[in-house]
């Protein structure tokens, strides 16, 4: 039969080495070769390529209409942000063409767009990219090849906004059976917003335990996935890193000088799709018995760029030194060390197992972020990610609650 003269048909980027594919980025060109290999001759009406991207978003929700009737509400939405089309092969005369048996190459290239979002999946949404060659011949049904590539959009944290300290206060009273135990309060730093996988965070933070119980700090870095469709939001929470500081005693005044925390290999932050953002934050927190906890929220963005050695890395140095002096914790040593590349952290042979894309998915299970979210996760490269607490916002922007700087907890 015809259809068994093809040996092989695949789609080849350039660039790709043994274990490892190329990444791209917007405005990059991405070419390769279609590899036609036949084992004797045969007809073929035409060959033609599909490059496409898109950001899509999905979900369900079980809704009430009544005391006995349910039904379920679907959520969807998708933005196309690349699309490229391309005949590769197609004879003159519009019939078809005869290719003698063994190995047929086809180039092909093309630009992306100048922005794109970074290759991104979740359980209710993903930013993938791929490239499609079907071969039409007459009488047998076509044959087609798929290519999945990934897409890291820059995000450098080497500009004014990303290298600010961030801070922040909160207080609280602790109450029992209505009666007041004391006032906690909690002060935090740090000195920028914009990190890096693989750097430490260094966390400065005063916690005051006016109370008559011990309190326990703690800290995390939480990724904050949030699915837009239709008006509607879904949100997926994950702790990636955490540490827990030692019990504060009653009357008792604790500092965290620096408290190191690792950024584990996760993917940038992802904020300029319309259907799905990828947020990161740190928590801290105080645990107070019987009084729901303390918490601050400090913005973070993970990006792919880290600190230049000179330049801006020198101006983050000055106003880090600025702020650690104005806690009275010393100056900084005169060497910091300096960030790892974001390739030595997520890049590498196991990006090519990953298969469609470096960073690890997320494992679909539920965490109370009300409860004790900060679970020591052990730190990991591409080890399956931290657990899950699934928040559905419905048609609706959750109102924030007590407990957060702008009057919520955690949603």
């Amino acid at each position: 039969m015809l259809f068994d003269k093809v040996k092989a048909f695949v789609v080849q980027l350039d660039g790709a080495s043994a274990g490892a594919e190329p990444v791209f980025s917007g405005g990059q060109a991405v070419a390769g070769r279609v590899l036609l290999e036949l084992a004797g001759p045969a007809r073929v009406g035409s060959l033609k390529l599909r490059a496409r991207g898109r950001a899509h978003v999905h979900w369900t929700e079980s809704r009430s209409a009544g005391s006995s009737t349910a039904y379920t509400q679907s959520y969807s939405e998708r933005v196309e942000v690349v699309s490229h089309r391309a005949t590769l092969l197609a004879p003159d005369t519009g019939e078809t063409t005869t290719l003698p048996p063994g190995r047929h190459e086809f180039p092909f290239s093309f630009q992306l767009p100048p922005t794109l979002v970074t290759s991104f999946e979740g359980k209710h949404g993903s930013v993938r990219y791929c490239i499609k060659a079907t071969l039409h011949r007459p009488w047998v049904p076509a044959r087609r090849a798929r290519k999945v590539f990934t897409v890291i959009e820059p995000v450098d944290i080497n500009t004014p906004a990303l290298l600010a300290p961030q801070a922040g206060a909160l207080e609280k009273v602790a109450r029992s059976w209505y009666s007041s135990r004391g006032l906690v309060s909690l002060s935090a730093k740090i000195d920028r917003k914009g990190y890096t996988p693989g750097e430490v965070i260094p966390v400065f933070a005063e916690i005051d335990n006016g109370s008559t119980r011990p309190v326990l700090p703690r800290a995390a870095v939480v990724q904050t996935q949030t699915f837009m469709a239709r008006g509607a939001r879904k949100q997926k929470r994950a702790v990636v890193a955490s540490l827990s500081g030692e019990p504060v005693g009653p009357g008792r005044r604790a500092l965290w000088q620096g408290r190191a925390l690792r950024i584990p290999p996760v993917g940038p932050s992802i904020l300029h799709c319309r259907v799905l953002h990828v947020d990161y934050s740190l928590k801290v927190c105080v645990d107070i018995p019987g009084t729901s906890k303390l918490l601050l929220e400090l913005p973070l963005v993970i990006g792919t760029i880290p600190l230049h050695p000179f330049g801006s890395r020198s101006s983050s140095v000055g106003s880090r030194a600025s702020f650690l002096l104005d806690w009275g914790l010393g100056a900084l040593p005169e060497r910091p060390e300096a960030p790892p590349e974001y390739s030595e952290v997520v890049a590498g042979g196991e990006v090519a197992a990953a298969g469609q894309s470096p960073f690890p998915p997320l494992q679909d299970a539920d965490v109370n972020l009300e409860g004790p979210f900060f679970a020591y996760i052990q730190e990991f490269r591409y080890r399956p990610p931290p657990l899950y607490s699934e928040v559905s916002l419905g048609v609706r922007e959750a109102s924030p609650g007590p407990g957060s700087p702008g009057g919520g907890g955690i949603r």
